[in-house]
């Protein structure tokens, strides 16, 4: 189907969604469908779950957020659970403003984003679907014709709550067209759009002095007052203002604690309320879910002057701090080149990894209770194992600093820098090394860097890099040894069988003489040796991994060297200390011999073809190991 067809089978989508009926008709569907009546809140929330939900660990993962949000599953939560359901259901937190408080590029308005968009594809759903009086500029719900006298009975009858009167411009159409007859005014079925000003509006501070008040609420229209004759016709007035614009959908407002203060009391109304005032009309009923962003200095500076109590107090503030986790951090590097221009770029393995290491320890805070470093609390909160470290201990550190990930280096800086060192180095392809070199680089032009922090990060940048040297040598040393997971396999079957006869007090047979020989010592401390094991911790070690084989076995599942953390390290170990010289050799020489050449080629090979490097980062890969293992 080419692009043209696409358009034309949009366009009879789009026919087919459309319904124009009278109110009368629009009960029917109501009772049918109670969902339909649901509220801004509601629906909000409906979105968001309908995308789906899982569970893990006692916390849930909203996978709406998927794909645009990383690593801020706990603050997507608390967001979900303490704003969006309660209000969802009614409760008093619907009254509130949503402020979602946090560092520069933290996401908070990629999630308003998300809102919006997606509720512009939700009401183009059945289980989303909108209905509005037609014709309306603010597509008022058309349950707001029924009279108030009426609305308990309509609630007994169909358990659907009316919240809001109608607007003035539509009570005096009711009255001047439809006399009254609340049964034939028109209702149809309306889709959200921020384009085209339909439920999603969007309010953005400028100038105080040249603001207008009429920019939130709507303004006369002079050219009518003399077809109407008056000003408190609402005939003569424009409903145009975002909070008219926003009713049934959501209003995102920008840097809101930088708006003066004529802009912010016109909310305290519509939150507790449900209206604001317009022109010369009675409060005019608007339901919308108002989301409003800001960083934590600005929201310091609001609550610290007493003016603004009032308004502090309708608020909901949800902080959304920095992702924590290396791998998340990760993602939203790879999602950021994604979509610019340098997609065409190769970046070698790790290198986006090294950049969100160093990124990380930025934002994380050393623990003054657990005597843990900050690389092994940034391996925990990535999900990793550390030994001696378990999940009542993250959660520890997790509540040790509660502002902790509210600083630090931001996504946008790293991503202009690595943007830098592709420009500089003026080749299709940049390496962890290069983009730890652009980032020291930039710190010198970072404006709100201090200089202390300048050390520090300069520090963290070193930590980085040690981190990226292992990785380095282990890629190396793992491409060097032809098939590697066969080697760890064989060699950790050999250790087993071993460590079985010594804890069993039984011998082992020597497939070679075919005699029953003594447990192989010697071999055994070679590979605890890797990971310190003393001689007096052996035994309990050796048993240790006896026990984990049996738990295994229970359970149906197979044991292999990576089901042990330590076991896996030293198995690694042991068959890179046995290959180091000769990767040292290969990688170091400067005039490879024939043999050494040919090793070469096969390791760039496997490189490229099983570890995602291209031929020049592979090349670069090689040649800094071979220093790094001269040093």
């Amino acid at each position: 189907m080419n692009f043209l067809d696409k358009l034309k089978q949009f366009r009879d989508y789009e026919e087919q969604l459309k319904w124009e009926g009278t109110f009368a008709d629009y009960l029917e569907l109501v009772k049918k469908n109670p969902m339909i009546a649901q509220s801004a809140h509601s629906r909000v929330y409906q979105m968001i779950i309908s995308a789906g939900v899982s569970e893990k660990d006692g916390h849930k993962h909203y996978h709406f957020f998927d794909g645009q949000i990383y690593g801020l599953d706990e603050a997507i939560e608390r967001l979900v659970e303490e704003y969006f359901h309660p209000a969802a259901r009614r409760l008093d937190v619907k009254k509130r403003i949503l402020l979602l408080m946090g560092p520069v590029s933290g996401g908070k308005s990629t999630i308003v984003t998300m809102l919006k968009h997606g509720l512009e594809k939700y009401s183009w759903t059945d289980a989303g679907a909108i209905y509005a009086i037609k014709d309306c500029p603010m597509h008022e719900d058309p349950l707001h014709l029924i009279p108030p006298h009426l609305r308990e009975e309509f609630f007994q009858e169909t358990g659907i709550r009316i919240e809001g009167n109608l607007s003035p411009l539509n009570a005096m159409r009711l009255e001047k067209d439809y006399d009254g007859h609340i049964e034939n005014v028109p209702v149809e079925r309306i889709f959200l759009s921020e384009d085209k000003r339909i439920g999603i509006g969007t309010f953005s501070p400028s100038d105080p002095k040249s603001q207008d008040i009429a920019d939130l609420t709507g303004s006369i229209d002079f050219s009518t007052i003399a077809e109407y004759g008056s000003e408190s016709d609402p005939r003569a007035y424009r409903f145009d203002g975002e909070l008219n614009k926003a009713n049934r959908g959501l209003m995102e407002f920008q840097e809101m604690l930088k708006c003066d203060e004529k802009f912010l009391w016109h909310l305290l109304s519509l939150t507790q309320e449900g209206n604001f005032k317009a022109g010369r009309f009675a409060l005019i009923s608007a339901d919308e879910l108002i989301i409003a962003h800001t960083n934590e200095t600005e929201y310091k500076t609001f609550i610290s002057n007493k003016k603004n109590e009032a308004l502090h107090s309708r608020m909901i503030v949800m902080p959304v701090p920095y992702n924590l986790k290396v791998s998340d951090e990760e993602k939203i590097y790879e999602k950021l080149i994604s979509e610019s221009d340098v997609a065409s770029v190769h970046i070698a393995p790790h290198a986006l990894r090294t950049a969100a290491v160093f990124s990380i320890l930025t934002r994380l805070k050393e623990s003054k209770s657990r005597g843990i470093d900050l690389i092994k609390k940034m391996r925990l909160y990535d999900g990793e194992i550390v030994e001696g470290y378990n999940a009542a201990d993250i959660k520890e550190l997790r509540h040790e600093f509660p502002d902790e990930g509210m600083s630090g280096i931001d996504p946008r800086y790293v991503i202009n820098r690595i943007s830098s060192a592709i420009i500089k180095k003026g080749v299709p392809s940049i390496n962890a090394l290069d983009i730890l070199r652009s980032i020291k680089e930039g710190l010198d032009q970072h404006p709100s860097i201090s200089d202390e922090d300048r050390a520090r990060y300069v520090e963290y940048i070193a930590l980085a890099r040690r981190e990226y040297d292992e990785l380095a040598k282990s890629e190396v040393q793992k491409a060097f040894v032809y098939s590697f997971e066969e080697s760890a396999k064989t060699l950790m079957d050999n250790y087993l069988d071993n460590v079985e006869a010594y804890c069993n007090s039984n011998k082992i047979f020597d497939p070679i003489t075919g005699d029953e020989v003594d447990p192989d010592e010697k071999l055994m401390r070679s590979i605890e040796e890797q990971i310190g094991i003393s001689e007096n911790a052996k035994k309990s070690f050796r048993e240790e991994i006896l026990i984990r084989i049996s738990a295994y076995a229970r359970k149906g599942k197979r044991f292999n060297y990576k089901s042990h953390e330590r076991l896996k390290e030293a198995i690694q170990k042991k068959l890179f200390a046995d290959l180091k010289d000769v990767v040292k050799i290969t990688t170091s020489s400067k005039t490879p011999d024939e043999t050494q050449l040919k090793r070469i080629n096969e390791v760039i090979a496997r490189l490229v073809d099983e570890y995602g490097y291209n031929t020049t980062s592979a090349n670069e890969l090689l040649k800094y190991v071979g220093s790094l293992l001269n040093r």
